[in-house]
């Protein structure tokens, strides 16, 4: 295998958070200010996030924006981020989102946390729910927390989360 940092190489998206364990001011603050330093086209950092704690009202409204089989497991990851963007040119921001994301999720690596992103989210209730100003346009939501047992997880999401982690062959990854 090519050396690749622990990091990213230890990185891994679970389903299964612990149910009780939170997230601390500083860590929230380190996966944030991670974020901020990701790269952006012409430095716009065109991201914005909103941050929700574990049974907060943030927290509650980005959850019940999830789908309801994504529910089942988001409810106990400690935190989750909102992930949005500002700017007329959705591909290029939504694409520097993305960058942010990432960053905070090699962060988060770093801080023993982990986190699960989430694409499939009730855009217009959380512009709404959230009362966001116009322009914020949500994008993506990140399950933030500590590992917890997969034998909580329903079955069939059991199954896949511990099934060996696969990635596809570097050499599939190359346009001919």
């Amino acid at each position: 295998m090519v050396d690749l940092t622990a990091l990213l190489a230890s990185r891994w998206s679970p389903r299964a958070f612990h149910p009780t364990a939170e997230l601390t001011g500083d860590e929230a603050a380190s996966l944030l200010e991670a974020a901020r330093w990701a790269p952006s086209a012409g430095n716009l950092q065109p991201w914005r996030f909103a941050l929700g704690h574990r049974d907060d009202e943030t927290w509650k409204r980005i959850l019940v924006s999830l789908p309801v089989a994504d529910q089942r497991w988001a409810r106990h990851a400690a935190a989750l981020v909102l992930g949005a963007y500002t700017g007329n040119d959705p591909e290029r921001c939504g694409y520097d989102l993305g960058q942010a994301i990432a960053h905070l999720s090699v962060q988060a690596t770093a801080l023993g946390l982990y986190v699960r992103q989430i694409r499939d989210v009730d855009r217009a209730a959380l512009a709404a729910d959230l009362d966001l100003p116009p322009g914020i346009r949500p994008l993506v939501v990140t399950a933030v927390g500590r590992l917890g047992d997969p034998g909580t997880l329903p079955e069939e999401l059991l199954r896949r989360e511990t099934a060996l982690r696969q990635r596809h062959p570097r050499q599939a990854l190359l346009l001919p």
